[in-house]
C-alpha cells in the first residue's frame, strides 16, 4: 500500500507544530513562575505561591504534551501495528492526574492558613505581576487552544485550557490582592478558589481524554458520510450495519458490514469491497475492513 503524501507532510506539521507551542509555553511559564514565587515570599501569599506553581504545573504538562508528540510520530513496528498515537491522549491524561495533585496539595494549604487565621500582605509589585500573569497565560492559552483545533491535537487543547485556568486563577488572585486589605481571609478564600478552579480544569481534561481512550461512538455526521461514499460507490443496495470506529491517533480504523446478493461472483464481491475502501482511504484518510454477507433470498411459501 502506497503512503499518501498529504497524511505525510500534515503528520509532519502537526509535529512540528506540538513541539513549538510546547517549547514557547515552557519558557515563559518558567519565567511566570520565578516572578510569583518571589512575589509570594515577599508578601507571604500562600494564593500566589500556589498560583506560582500551578504556572509551574504548566511546564510540566508542556513538557508531557511534547513527549507525547515525539512518541506518537513513532512509525508503526510489530508490537504496535496501529503506531504510537494513543501517546498523545495519554499525555493528556497525565496533565490532569498532575493538575489534580496541585489541586489537592493547596486546597490543604489554604484550609490550613484559614484556620490559623493567616493573612498576607499586599504591594504593586504583587498587582503588576499578576496583571502580566493574566495577559501572558490567556495569549498561551489562546495560542495553545488555535494550535490545538488546527492540527487536531487533543494533548494541545488540553495544555490550552490549563493556561487558561492559570490566567483565570491569576485573575482571582488580583481581585484578592485589591480586597485583602479589607479583609485578613481573602488569601486564604483565592488559595481555595484557585484549586476548585484547578480541580474543574482536571476534570474537563479528563472526561474528553479518558472517553476516547475507552472508545467512543461515531458520530451521526461520520456515520452519515461513510454512508453518502459507500451509496455513491455502488449501485446495489448494501445495507451497510455493524459499523465500528476506533482511534490511534492520526490513525482511525473502520469495521463495517456490508450485505451482496449470494450469487454474485466472489471476486466481483471482492472488487466492491476493495473499491469501497479505496475510496474511503482517498476522501477520509481512513482505513476500512469491510465483512461482506449474502443476502440470501426466501422461498414464497406455496401452502
Amino acid at each position: 500500500m502506497k503512503i499518501n503524501p498529504k497524511k505525510q507532510i500534515t503528520k509532519k506539521y502537526k509535529i512540528s507544530t506540538g513541539y513549538l507551542v510546547g517549547t514557547i509555553s515552557i519558557i515563559l511559564n518558567i519565567l511566570l513562575f520565578a516572578l510569583k514565587y518571589w512575589t509570594g515570599i515577599k508578601t507571604f501569599s500562600i494564593a500566589i505561591i500556589a498560583d506560582a506553581w500551578h504556572t509551574l504545573s504548566d511546564s510540566l504538562t508542556s513538557l508531557v504534551v511534547i513527549i507525547g508528540f515525539k512518541v506518537s510520530s513513532k512509525p508503526a513496528d510489530e508490537k504496535h501495528p496501529y503506531g504510537h498515537g494513543q501517546a498523545e491522549i495519554i499525555s493528556s491524561v497525565i496533565i490532569g492526574i498532575l493538575l489534580a495533585m496541585v489541586g489537592v496539595n493547596f486546597l490543604i494549604a489554604s484550609i490550613q492558613r484559614f484556620i490559623n487565621h493567616q493573612s498576607a500582605v499586599y504591594g504593586n509589585l504583587a498587582i503588576i505581576v499578576f496583571i502580566i500573569s493574566v495577559i501572558v497565560k490567556e495569549g498561551l492559552a489562546q495560542f495553545s487552544i488555535s494550535a490545538g483545533k488546527k492540527i487536531n491535537s487533543q494533548s494541545l487543547i488540553a495544555d490550552g485550557w490549563h493556561h487558561r485556568s492559570d490566567a483565570l486563577v491569576s485573575f482571582l488572585v488580583l481581585m484578592g490582592i485589591f480586597t485583602g486589605k479589607y479583609f485578613w481571609w481573602v488569601d486564604s478564600i483565592m488559595g481555595i478558589a484557585v484549586s476548585l478552579v484547578i480541580f474543574y480544569t482536571t476534570y474537563t481534561i479528563l472526561k474528553e481524554s479518558v472517553s476516547t481512550l475507552i472508545g467512543e461512538e461515531p458520530s451521526k455526521d461520520f456515520e452519515a458520510e461513510i454512508r453518502k461514499i459507500v451509496t455513491n460507490s455502488v449501485s446495489y443496495d448494501v445495507k451497510l450495519h455493524h459499523l465500528h470506529s476506533h482511534k490511534y491517533g492520526d490513525n482511525r480504523e473502520l469495521t463495517f458490514h456490508i450485505r451482496l446478493p449470494a450469487d454474485m461472483r466472489l471476486e466481483d464481491a471482492h472488487s466492491i469491497a476493495e473499491e469501497l475502501e479505496n475510496k474511503i482511504r482517498e476522501e477520509m484518510n481512513i482505513e476500512a475492513t469491510i465483512h461482506i454477507e449474502p443476502i440470501i433470498a426466501r422461498k414464497k411459501d406455496n401452502n
